[in-house]
């Protein structure tokens, strides 16, 4: 199946499984919108991964069935989600007052750029309206790990890890990893190191769609998936 053939819903399905790898037991994680609300869909139902959603839900599950699907209860995406065993229901003040108080392990956030130190742009488009900023500042600046899920490119194949960012910064603090459709990027001492990639791409096609500056790592993997 050439680049060009994939369905967008397996790229972003793709990205969000291998996301939920890195996800440990006892962690609590929020989940922005877009490709990170899929994540639910892809952990065990034993893994204790405390999912947090900004609106005020903590142990959220995986999406419903249809026949099931109740829209007073969604994420921060506006998707219906499931309540997990021992979950919690409360106020976007409270949920709020746990971000900034430093109780999220992990954020996994989408981007619209990452620049190769690893600083993010997730939510303004120079000469486009801005909604809201939403939460991203906050967890950009709170959370203990941050993890980038995003296609590697845009539709036109113009990358979005670059040098130096062209959009707004989203806070002072950097990615710790970045999962692609295309690879893996983990973020040491300032430095942009290729520890995976998919087994449909190859390094060259890295290359060309990657504007930032990386190593590749001596132990590189097949991204895993399975």
């Amino acid at each position: 199946m050439s680049a060009a053939n994939i369905d967008p819903s397996f790229i972003k399905n793709r990205i969000a499984k291998r996301v939920a790898k890195e996800l440990h037991a006892g962690s609590v994680v929020n989940l922005g919108i877009g490709i990170p609300s899929l994540i639910p869909n892809f952990l065990d139902s034993k893994s204790q991964v405390y999912l947090q959603s900004e609106n005020g839900l903590l142990g959220m599950g995986p999406t419903p069935p249809k026949e099931q699907i109740d829209m007073d209860l969604i994420s921060a995406s506006k998707q219906p989600v499931t309540l997990g065993i021992g979950s919690s229901v409360f106020s976007s003040a409270d949920s709020f007052a746990m971000i900034r108080g430093g109780h999220i392990d992990i954020a996994v956030m989408g981007a619209l750029q990452i620049s190769e130190k690893g600083e993010i742009a997730n939510w303004s488009v120079p000469g486009k309206d801005i909604l809201g900023v939403g939460g991203a500042m906050d967890l950009v600046a709170s959370a203990q790990k941050i993890i980038i899920a995003m296609t590697h490119a845009t539709k036109d194949h113009v990358p979005k890890i670059i040098q130096r960012l062209t959009y707004p910064m989203s806070g002072i603090r950097t990615a710790d990893v970045i999962v692609t459709d295309k690879a893996v990027f983990k973020i040491k001492n300032d430095s942009f190191i290729l520890e995976e990639m998919a087994a449909d791409s190859s390094l060259d096609e890295i290359k060309r769609l990657t504007d930032a500056h990386f190593t590749v790592s001596k132990n590189l993997q097949t991204m895993l998936i399975d």
